[in-house]
């Protein structure tokens, strides 16, 4: 038995997203693209193609996860840090990212083992289950109608750039108008 399979619990998951606000949604469906990541690396552990892997990580880093991080750090956690009782966890939260930022780091530059390459899904799909049940839940609970519909408008100008990138041959990514669309 897989250990993801178990924790990130697709019907769980399921449940949370459609319990979701629609204003944490875009984070939410971003949250799935990864768990997605860890939950197959889980199931191909012991990895044979190591290299692949790692580029695959590095990748949706590059595309999507570090447009979010940069969207939670600068839209979600200020707006949570007005509540007292969620500011440790967004400490914690703000620690993840940029332990998970030198995981991400080590996979662009081939450093990872298979091991550690497996302990790094286990800690993404830790730290999005954090994020899925204990802040989103409180701040859709803490927030008015008004401060989450403004977060959201926040977050969606945030993440306009993930939006608009595109993988181009080589594992790069570059803004839709460089590639002239």
């Amino acid at each position: 038995m897989h250990t993801l399979d178990n924790r990130v619990g697709w019907g769980t998951l399921e449940r949370i997203f459609m319990l979701r606000n629609k204003n944490l949604i875009p984070l939410s469906r971003q949250h799935q693209h990864a768990l997605a990541l860890c939950v197959r690396i889980d199931r191909a552990s012991p990895v044979e193609d190591l290299e692949a892997w790692q580029a695959e990580v590095a990748l949706q880093f590059r595309s999507e996860i570090a447009i979010h991080f940069a969207a939670e750090e600068k839209v979600v956690f200020p707006a949570a840090r007005r509540f007292p009782e969620l500011t440790s966890l967004v400490d914690e939260l703000l620690g993840e990212h940029a332990r998970l930022r030198s995981s991400f780091a080590a996979a662009e530059s081939r450093r990872l083992s298979a091991a550690e390459l497996a302990a790094f899904a286990e800690q993404l799909a830790s730290h999005i289950r954090k994020e899925e049940r204990q802040l989103f839940e409180r701040l859709q609970e803490l927030l008015s109608e008004e401060q989450i519909g403004t977060m959201g408008r926040e977050l969606e100008t945030a993440l306009q750039e993930a939006t608009q990138a595109c993988a181009v041959p080589g594992g790069k990514i570059a803004p839709a108008a460089e590639q002239g669309n």
